[in-house]
């Protein structure tokens, strides 16, 4: 009988202007050694790497895999300036991520932030990211979905328990889709954090939102980042998506496969078997 794999917890220390601060990440190692490069997973906004337990579970079958918690998510550190939190930083933490690895090539799957992040390290000449997946995000992203994120990140809601962050994530993350009860437990165990008075709150530094209130939110446009993204590409995009927008799917089918995932919108999961075997599948191409 073959052992189901287990996350080996590590973390790498990563500067910023206000000094060290520490990442976390778990680690996911193949029964046999393998030639492929390491899997880089890197979440969404608000969440953190344990999203991706079940696909790293799979990849492990013959592949290395690393899901960091970026900075001020999971059990990463909190930044201790606030405006540290963007693009930028998370780039530089992830190039200390990716040389701690000892490969000079990994595959990236990102979803939404965590695809960002990926686009913009793929578009540096020299990249390292040789294959990239980007789940449910683009290059263009309108204002009306980062709206709708406004209205939560940021905030610090308190529970009294499991079952009323989970009831919460279910809400707030409805686009997720399908995702039976285990799972979304999961999600719940790994997302939070627990407080001195016994409460519970979400699992990340509500600072993080601090940029949706800095400055008016309008449209963001990444194409020039995009265009200059030169290894394969698959995009996933949820079929109800408000952030990944039709349009901008099919723009950027001109040079990266496109899949669309019904029953989700922003953003499918990979928690699903069905999903998770179209990353798989992808990833295991030559």
């Amino acid at each position: 009988m073959s052992m189901q794999p287990v996350p080996l917890a590590g973390h790498v220390r990563c500067l910023s202007a206000a000094g060290f601060h520490r990442m976390a990440y778990v680690e996911w190692l193949p029964a046999q050694p393998s030639r492929d490069p390491p899997v880089v997973c890197v979440h969404g906004l608000t969440r953190n790497g344990r999203d991706f337990d079940r696909l790293a579970g799979t990849l492990a079958a013959r592949r290395r895999v690393v899901c960091p918690d970026v900075a001020g998510r999971g059990k990463s550190e909190w930044l201790r300036e606030p405006t540290a939190y963007g693009n930028p930083q998370y780039c530089a933490d992830m190039t200390v991520l990716m040389s701690r690895l000892g490969s000079e090539q990994v595959d990236w799957v990102g979803t939404s932030m965590g695809g960002l992040i990926g686009m913009m390290l793929a578009a540096q000449p020299n990249s390292p990211i040789r294959r990239l997946v980007m789940n449910d995000v683009g290059p263009f992203i309108p204002a009306a979905a980062l709206q709708r994120l406004a209205g939560y990140v940021g905030k610090d809601p308190r529970f009294e328990d499991l079952a009323g962050i989970e009831t919460y994530l279910r809400q707030v993350h409805a686009g997720f889709g399908a995702i039976d009860d285990a799972g979304w437990r999961h999600l719940a165990e790994h997302g939070h954090r627990r407080l001195p008075d016994g409460a519970i709150a979400l699992g990340y530094d509500p600072a993080i939102g601090r940029t949706f209130g800095s400055a008016p939110i309008k449209d963001i446009d990444l194409s020039a980042i995009w265009a200059k993204v030169r290894c394969p590409v698959l995009v996933l995009r949820g079929v109800q998506s408000d952030l990944l927008l039709a349009t901008t799917a099919r723009d950027m089918a001109a040079k990266a496969e496109v899949v669309e995932i019904d029953g989700s919108g922003h953003a499918p999961s990979l928690m699903v078997a069905e999903q998770i075997e179209i990353v798989r599948s992808w990833l295991a191409r030559s």
